[in-house]
């Protein structure tokens, strides 16, 4: 019988390489996909890496054909401030991307006889608040709020929850002993925005946060694109990953819902401004609107309500807001750049 291996898309990118350490650091054998070659010091960490397209229908083919995948993380997507340039590229990536993914975990349940788990980050942009008035007043937005996205990279979003249900409760039921069983578990987590000092954002709307970190830690300047009192959620790298293996390892009956928000807490890009000029006092930050991604950042919440996965898989964050610089961020990021110096 072949090995379980689980599956994780976008392997390369901020998440895919946090998720790569937990899931060695735990003895998961894990085959690794990225459009570019998987980064050197996370390839003694996987069984196998390959570089393809997830619209690739040959390659996912062969992946079907030569392992035995338990569980897919599908991390590959084209961001929000991306996405906007090229909305249709972003659509066959984001959605045909995740149909072709939803296929083949189709195919592997088939294949094994039992279901195969399909955890798949969604975001915060999947929320569309009408206007600043809406948003200051809105509180905590729950998942079945506002869900009226204003950008393509949200549209995907939640249209692949809505797919993910789909797959997991209307198509090819898994025919079982006692019944019928699903053949895709899809579970999904809208994350706030997200900052990691391992790695450099790489095109989201929330990135002025860690932006302003690295270049502050560099000593380039650097200009935040957002007013100064523009507040978004947040949460650092270790509790994502945290979150994601949290929801994974839940039992099914556990679950009351497909799709969870997650949090740890709410800053603006002033409150980020002055944080970053406590520990960097000579940083070179100034704010210089650009006014395409403030009306992104203004149609998402201030907070948003995680007491659902609270409750049914007892997530908590373990950094709030002063351990997540003061532990983790301040000395990993300057640390990162003292040593390239």
């Amino acid at each position: 019988m072949r090995e379980d291996v689980v599956l994780i898309t976008g392997a390369n990118g901020e998440m895919g390489h946090g998720l790569i350490d937990y899931l060695f650091d735990h003895n998961v054998t894990i085959v690794a996909l990225d459009v570019s070659p998987l980064d050197k010091v996370l390839r003694s960490k996987v069984a196998t890496w390959i570089v393809g397209d997830i619209l690739d229908q040959m390659l996912l083919g062969r992946l079907v054909v030569e392992h035995q995948i338990r569980t897919i993380y599908h991390l590959a997507s084209i961001l929000s401030t991306k996405a906007e340039y090229n909305p249709e590229t972003a659509h066959r990536i984001n959605v045909e991307g995740t149909l072709n993914l939803l296929r083949l975990a189709v195919e592997q349940s088939q294949w094994q006889g039992r279901s195969v788990k399909f955890m798949y980050p969604s975001s915060i942009a999947a929320y569309g608040v009408s206007c600043l008035a809406e948003k200051s007043s809105s509180g905590k937005v729950r998942e079945c709020d506002c869900t009226s996205p204003t950008t393509m990279y949200g549209i995907n979003k939640l249209y692949c929850e809505h797919l993910g249900r789909y797959y997991n409760s209307h198509y090819r039921q898994l025919a079982v002993d006692q019944g019928t069983s699903h053949t895709v578990d899809f579970r999904s987590i809208r994350f706030p925005g997200l900052i990691s000092a391992e790695t450099i954002p790489t095109g989201g709307t929330s990135d002025y946060g860690p932006e302003m970190l690295h270049a502050a830690a560099q000593g380039q300047p650097y200009a935040c694109f957002v007013r100064p009192d523009s507040c978004l959620p947040f949460m650092v790298m270790p509790d994502a990953i945290k979150s994601l293996i949290s929801l994974e390892a839940a039992p099914l009956e556990d679950l009351d819902q497909y799709v969870y928000n997650v949090t740890s807490f709410s800053l603006s890009a002033q409150d980020i401004y002055d944080i970053v000029l406590h520990f960097f006092p000579g940083a070179q930050i100034t704010f210089s609107v650009d006014e395409r991604r403030q009306k992104i950042v203004d149609s998402w919440p201030e907070d948003i309500d995680d007491s659902a996965a609270r409750q049914d898989w007892q997530w908590q964050p373990d950094y709030d807001q002063k351990r997540a610089f003061e532990e983790y961020l301040i000395p990993a990021i300057r640390a990162r750049y003292q040593a390239g110096s």
